[in-house]
């Protein structure tokens, strides 16, 4: 409880013992009077003063347009476990909720005192920064959260202020053309998915036209970054030596854009991505993968060496599955199951290793994603975890689950775990940013050999553990993403307890005077160094998985919505 303000746990211990009373006693807690929710004032849309992309000129147009896939949704498996009646919503449970939420306004109160309308708060100097434009990253990535978390009056307050962003007005050159669409244009669709409200769907579609532009080269491939000067001139390229992910990551934003608009030109943009990720697939030196960087120019993959699903690649792979449901099964759905079970037999046979650990350290079977490099003389495999990579356990319990691969859901779920199990073996309760495993193959046995942990394992770390090569925890998101979708996965309870658990750990290792920071050191025995950030996927990404692990498995069912990378869901139609 130390971790709260203190104003907050009088009122808070006094709310968990009366309902942890009520429910030992299985008396029934009654709901409070349905009242009429007050009126709040319509969202006004504000044009950006500047340059109106919308009448940009295209310098390499394209005809006919790739149409979005139309006609009825095709009936889709379930992903989510039938909870029926047995999810426990008792009073330990909401407590928890609670506390997950309290953390959230914590953070959310010292961003608007002192940084309002800038993309980051400093949470040890109560400063502020802008590495996104300056474009209010936290605000537009926050709206969707501040709407489950029912903080409706800060939804409106914050959403008028998204609606009112001036995106011709930047100190910058141009933008990152992966991170403005997953933040800024998921926020704003997720936000008027939750609540309907238009006038951030016409903000939406406003900065949609902006990111549009940068699909307007020789090839149709979008670079890195979208250069302003350069799309007004005719005169952008797609790189040559760019990370896999980051042209490859924006299939859903641009899907779920077609699909309110009815716009066909953000699907034919991304859909010729799609097109070239499917003709390269086996002509990379790893087939059936593709490598972390790629020349998008050239539209080649044969030079990228270095193959992993960590960092650079990561979401590349995530989007497989979640655009076959965006898609709802419908026409072009077809070809991201087929990559995605191509790509996923090949991560599973030369990524995936189970770490060599004592029996007592885990029941559960633990794997962890690797990475490979293909060199001259032969391949060569780094059995390096990353807390970013963390996201394939989510993924492969959806893919599992959506193609019928009973052995992708094993696969998903010991992934998962083996993120939960690597939070709790460090002092801090969290897990670092990278890591070296002494390491078995993926379906090897590991028995515990002590000569070997000897001659490997750093002795001043938990067994098994080579090093933490970079120690620090960046609040990020991708352990708790796949625990939580693990619950929804399998309804199984104890879940919420390994998240509850992580959740203590962040707290405990995190906490600044105004809210939450990464650290630099997971492995501190004490007081942990702050390193003063605090990136705006902590309020869309980290605490949102927390909140939600804690609510009924009816909020944000993944059966009903497609949650990007950013974690901003977009409704399945």
């Amino acid at each position: 409880m130390a971790v709260f303000r203190r104003s907050r746990i009088a009122p808070l211990l006094a709310l968990v013992a009366t309902l942890f009373l009520l429910y030992e006693l299985d008396f029934s807690v009654p709901h409070p009077p349905v009242r009429p929710a007050p009126a709040r004032p319509a969202l006004h849309f504000t044009p950006s003063t500047g340059f109106n992309w919308s009448t940009a000129e295209l310098f390499f147009p394209v005809k006919p347009l790739t149409p979005l896939p139309k006609g009825p949704r095709k009936q889709l498996p379930k992903i989510q476990h039938n909870f029926g009646k047995h999810a426990r919503n008792d009073a330990v449970t909401e407590a928890r909720r609670l506390m997950v939420r309290d953390a959230f306004v914590r953070s959310w109160e010292s961003y608007k005192t002192f940084a309002w309308l800038q993309d980051e708060l400093k949470p040890v100097s109560a400063g502020s920064k802008n590495p996104f434009g300056g474009w209010a990253a936290t605000l537009v990535d926050a709206l969707d959260t501040l709407w489950m978390m029912d903080l409706k009056d800060e939804f409106y307050k914050a959403a008028q202020a998204a609606v009112d962003i001036d995106f011709s007005k930047t100190e910058e050159s141009g933008v990152n053309l992966f991170e403005t669409t997953i933040r800024h244009l998921g926020g704003l669709l997720s936000a008027y998915d939750l609540s309907g409200e238009p006038a951030l769907l016409a903000k939406a579609v406003e900065l949609g036209e902006m990111l549009y532009m940068a699909f307007d080269t020789p090839n149709r491939m979008p670079g890195f970054w979208l250069t302003f000067e350069n799309a007004k001139q005719g005169i952008q390229k797609a790189g040559t030596y760019d990370p896999s992910a980051a042209p490859t990551s924006m299939s859903l934003e641009f899907t779920r854009l077609a699909q309110l608009t009815g716009e066909d030109k953000y699907y034919d943009a991304i859909d010729r991505v799609r097109a070239f990720l499917e003709t390269s697939q086996e002509e990379s030196l790893v087939p059936g993968m593709w490598p972390s960087q790629i020349n998008f120019a050239d539209q080649s993959v044969r030079n990228g060496n270095t193959f992993t699903i960590g960092a650079l690649a990561d979401s590349l792979y995530e989007y497989l599955p979640k655009m076959f449901v965006m898609l709802g099964g419908r026409e072009g759905s077809k070809s991201y199951e087929k990559m995605y079970r191509r790509a996923m037999d090949v991560v599973s046979e030369r990524i995936l290793f189970r770490p060599m650990i004592k029996r007592s350290q885990s029941e559960a079977p633990l794997l962890f994603a690797g990475t490979l490099w293909i060199h001259e003389a032969g391949p060569s495999f780094v059995p390096e975890g990353q807390h970013l990579s963390c996201f394939a356990g989510g993924m492969f319990l959806l893919g599992g689950k959506l193609f019928g691969i009973a052995e992708h859901v094993a696969t998903g779920e010991a992934l998962a775990r083996a993120c939960g199990w690597a939070y709790a073996a460090f002092p801090t309760g969290v897990m670092p940013e990278l890591f070296n495993l002494v390491h078995c193959g993926p379906r090897d046995d590991c028995a515990w050999d002590e000569a070997r942990w000897a001659e490997k394992g750093d002795p001043r770390l938990p067994w098994g553990f080579i090093n933490a090569r970079d120690p620090r925890y960046l609040l990020r998101p991708e352990a708790i993403e796949s625990i939580f979708i693990l619950y929804r996965v399998t309804g199984d309870e104890k879940l919420r307890d390994v998240a509850w658990d992580m959740f203590q750990g962040i707290m405990k290792s995190t906490k600044t005077e105004y809210a939450y920071s990464a650290i630099k050191d997971v492995t501190a025995q004490g007081e942990t160094i702050k390193e003063d950030s605090m990136e705006s996927f902590w309020l869309a990404e980290t605490l949102k998985y927390f909140y939600l692990i804690f609510s009924p498995p009816d909020v944000i069912s993944l059966d009903d919505y497609v949650l990007n990378t950013e974690a901003h869901p977009f409704k399945r139609t």
